[in-house]
């Protein structure tokens, strides 16, 4: 099976130039507000981040004793270990979310933060979300939302030529892609998955907004419309809180898998990890497993 074409950020500065220093704080602060809503309160061992980044997020999860970043950037892992260090907490893996490099149904729960509206083959990527969780493990989505309040008004007023209603993705940039709510939720459905809860978020994104009103009272709006989620879904960013449904059997331990030809589980022997079926090898170096299919 082929993999899809990958948006890498490879030697990017995203997290400097984009969150830092790009006036993104209400964005970030309306993101951590929805994940504390969203993350059960009881934690648990294991948590997969599948598009980590530079762990923005990482130390947010708060109720969780294990914690691995999944990124297709090493460089964006590193820049990672930098801010949350390797006290054992955290485990960094190289990788692509069509082709997860972990046993089947092991992670107590798995994120995936600003990264689906990069992928080519949603669908598949959900599969893969569910297939490394347990029985009943959480997932927290975010998605790009092609039916947000903007939107709409551009296409009524001619300023666009796609329809926000349609229920197809739209690519409004290279390996960028809005989602319909509706879309997720049955592609969500298909993969396992059932939906518990929907936040929309950044309903202020306007930089007007962002000029003319404090962060906190930005921030304070924005929780107040949050609950809308489960009603409708009119923000350009929408977390969905989703249970593994089904009683798929469970890893006792964790490990990884082979992502070429899916044998697992692997023997972790650093700095070298080799398939025993396929014959393909994997390095480890500098703290960070490579399981990237060149």
């Amino acid at each position: 099976m082929e993999t899809p074409p990958i948006c890498n950020y490879e030697g990017s500065d995203y997290q400097r130039s984009f969150w830092e220093q790009g006036g993104r704080a209400y964005e970030d602060a309306v993101e951590a507000l929805a994940l504390r809503r969203l993350l059960p309160p009881e934690g648990g061992q294991w948590l997969l981040e599948i598009g980590a980044g530079a762990g923005r997020n990482t130390p947010r999860y708060h109720g969780y004793q294990r914690i691995v970043l999944l990124d297709y950037s090493r460089t964006q892992l590193q820049q990672a270990q930098e801010r949350l260090g390797q006290d054992g907490r955290y485990l960094y893996v190289a990788g692509d979310a069509y082709r997860l490099p972990f046993v089947s149904g092991f992670f107590d729960a798995a994120t995936m933060i600003r990264t689906l509206h990069h992928m080519v083959e949603p669908r598949r990527v959900l599969e893969e979300a569910r297939r490394i969780l347990r029985p009943r493990g959480v997932f927290i989505l975010e998605f790009a939302n092609k039916c947000n309040l903007k939107a709409i008004l551009r296409y009524l007023l001619r300023r666009q030529v796609w329809s926000p209603f349609t229920p197809e993705p739209v690519e409004f940039a290279p390996l960028n892609f809005d989602f319909h709510p509706a879309t997720v939720r049955t592609w969500l459905n298909l993969s396992g998955f059932a939906v518990e809860r929907q936040l929309t978020v950044s309903h202020f994104r306007l930089g007007l907004f962002k000029r003319l009103l404090p962060l906190g009272l930005l921030v304070k709006l924005d929780g107040l419309a949050q609950w809308t989620g489960d009603w409708w879904q009119l923000s350009p960013s929408v977390f969905v809180r989703a249970r593994a449904r089904g009683e798929t059997p469970a890893a006792s331990t964790f490990a990884f898998r082979c992502p070429a030809c899916g044998h697992e589980p692997l023997a972790d022997t650093p700095p070298e990890i080799t398939c025993p079926e396929c014959g393909r090898t994997y390095a480890v170096e500098d703290g960070i497993y490579d399981f990237r299919l060149r």
